[in-house]
């Protein structure tokens, strides 16, 4: 490890930390009524996480050079989404999994209605954030960019119909066109937009935005080619969630249709673009390198 990697570590913790404490001033207090609610989006909210698609926000801003407490909304706002989709996720109806980031799932702990609900409150909270945060004197057509940009990016253009179509092709046979399908919309559309959206707020250029969009998509796609790689190469325990499940649920993944090496250098190739992507940036996008090498060296 060479003396630039620890900073780097420290440097992604401390946006982490501050992610967390932001989340826990956005939220609910657990004894506000009703009670069993806010225990359950808690719950879920705090169960752990890499916060990758929050520290995506700040970064972005960061890169172009942005203010922190105007970024800060916009990454609650996105990660309350990300942990929506993953109580939606692991009901019986869907993936029916029992486990979330080594925690029984909101499910198994609140029953389904509940979590049902659980994921809903923190979908509407987020849009909530978002037009309570924005700073007086603001853009308001940057407010409507980015109200856009995340809308688009969680639903039925983005990851809602990534969902439909992962869930539709189950136990198929399927080619590399759905599976590109499935993992541009289900995963890599939210992280392409936390990374625009967070430039966006910051002022970005178009033709930043069109970079930070390219580097955006390359390192979403990336996340769920690895995602798919760990399911099949880590343990339940390492994965914090049930392992093994994609090929058991007969899922459409990249190594079911590529293999696993073609798989591993396909994400590090796509990872390669995406820096490429921010050479033009400079210093200030070295979070966003950062972010994007953990992605691909990840083991969970």
């Amino acid at each position: 490890m060479t003396g630039a990697e620890p900073e780097r570590d420290r440097a992604l913790e401390r946006m982490r930390a501050e992610v967390e404490a932001a989340l826990d001033r956005a939220l609910p207090r657990e004894t506000a009524w009703p009670g069993t609610i806010h225990r359950a989006v808690r719950y879920s909210l705090f169960a752990g996480g890499k916060r990758i698609r929050p520290t995506l926000v700040l970064a972005a801003g960061d890169a172009v050079g942005g203010d922190r407490e105007e970024t800060m909304p916009l990454a609650c706002a996105v990660e309350m989404i990300h942990t929506y989709s993953l109580i939606h996720d692991d009901l019986p109806a869907m993936d029916d999994d029992d486990l979330r980031r080594g925690k029984p799932t909101s499910h198994k702990v609140f029953g389904e209605a509940i979590a049902i609900l659980a994921g809903d409150a923190l979908l509407t909270l987020a849009f909530r954030l978002l037009a309570d945060n924005f700073a007086a004197g603001s853009d308001a057509h940057a407010l409507r960019s980015v109200l856009i940009e995340i809308a688009d990016a969680a639903g039925s253009a983005g990851m809602v119909g990534g969902q439909v179509a992962d869930i539709e092709s189950e136990g198929k046979r399927v080619g590399a066109d759905t599976v590109d399908y499935i993992h541009t919309h289900k995963t890599a559309a939210l992280i392409r937009a936390s990374i625009r959206a967070g430039a966006m707020l910051a002022g970005a250029t178009p033709s930043q935005l069109v970079a930070l969009g390219l580097a955006g998509g390359n390192l979403g796609l990336a996340f769920q080619i690895m995602d798919d790689i760990l399911d099949v190469t880590a343990t339940s325990e390492e994965l914090g969630k049930t392992a093994g499940k994609d090929q058991a649920q007969q899922k459409a993944t990249y190594p079911a249709v590529h293999g696993l090496e073609v798989s591993r250098t396909h994400a590090k190739a796509l990872v390669g673009e995406a820096h490429a992507a921010l050479q033009s940036f400079g210093p200030r996008a070295e979070p966003l390198r950062a972010l994007g090498t953990f992605i691909v060296e990840r083991k969970a």
